[in-house]
């Protein structure tokens, strides 16, 4: 694998396919919500597996952190989900302002990312401080990769955040928010996995795990992506926000139909595992490699 650091982003690669590129200067309209993202995604063999900037939701870039709901503010980009009013565009569209990285290198065959980032409202206020992490290593006989995922979000105000989705505020099943993936036009109606169930019923359920399988344009393959909630995160088992129609999208939502509150000086600690791989996979396969080949693994550097 190879790390590959500019201004404006860092790329890995590994046997000639650029696995991920993560922007942490985006180009884009305030309305946006300007946030860090990872696009392209790719498997070990070079398929697409994310999208930037679809014309439906412009705001959904490959896989982010993106929250729609931080107190009035909106760090997820677009308009923000009034009660008893619907969608309104506010002028309240925050940046998550990427301030430098502390570590980018690749030790023991895992590439590691460490950043600091300020969560800034459109009214200029600085209200979160975030140390975000990210892991990445191969799992060369499962043509598959691993990203890890880790973000302590910091909160410096002198009174409470509180954390939400739509759904909190009385929209039904729109509790996005969080480490979100939005799949290439491809995958629409793609299977929806999970530990003992599977499909579109899965929207606003508990699960240790959640995967994807969709299908590739112009080749005869597929490609399978999972999440996998870390046992120390909040409400874990986590709820999943996630559809195969109209589009192709996975998120972890602890804050799916519940308001989280973060008290001032403290902190808010997530973590998940995000695994690509090619191929179509079945439950029994996902969760052996999440018990064998994904939990346990030290990819940040710590237990």
């Amino acid at each position: 694998m190879q790390l590959a650091e500019t201004a404006d982003a860092v790329t890995l690669e590994a046997g000639g396919v650029e696995l991920f590129r993560y922007v942490v200067q985006p180009d884009v309209p305030q309305l946006e919500s300007p946030h860090p993202y990872m696009h392209p995604l790719r498997t070990t063999t070079g398929e697409l597996v994310s999208l930037y900037r679809p014309h439906d939701h412009v705001w959904h870039k490959g896989i982010s952190l993106a929250l729609p709901n931080v107190d009035d503010a909106n760090f997820w980009g677009g308009p923000t989900y009034v009660r008893d009013k619907g969608y309104v565009q506010l002028h309240n569209n925050g940046t998550q302002r990427h301030d430098e990285f502390t570590k980018v290198h690749i030790t023991d065959g895992i590439a590691r990312i460490d950043e600091q980032l300020s969560w800034i409202t459109e009214q200029g206020e600085h209200w979160i401080d975030e140390k975000r992490r990210f892991g990445a290593y191969l799992l060369p006989e499962e043509s598959a990769w691993v990203l890890t995922f880790e973000t302590a979000l910091h909160n410096r105000r002198e009174t409470p955040i509180q954390f939400g989705s739509p759904t909190t505020e009385g929209r039904p099943a729109a509790g996005y928010g969080g480490f979100f993936w939005r799949g290439p036009r491809s995958f629409n109606n793609g299977k929806i996995l999970a530990p003992d169930t599977s499909g579109e019923a899965l929207m606003g359920q508990r699960a240790e795990w959640l995967g994807y399988v969709g299908k590739h344009d112009g080749i005869d393959g597929a490609a399978t992506i999972v999440f996998v909630d870390n046992t120390a995160n909040v409400r874990h088992p986590t709820q999943w926000f996630v559809r195969s129609e109209p589009y192709a999208c996975v998120c972890p939502a602890p804050f799916f139909d519940e308001v989280l509150d973060v008290p001032a000086d403290d902190t808010l600690t997530l973590r998940y595992d995000f695994l690509i791989g090619s191929g179509s996979w079945d439950p029994a396969r996902i969760g052996q490699v999440v018990s064998d080949r994904v939990r346990g693994v030290d990819a940040l550097g710590r237990s």
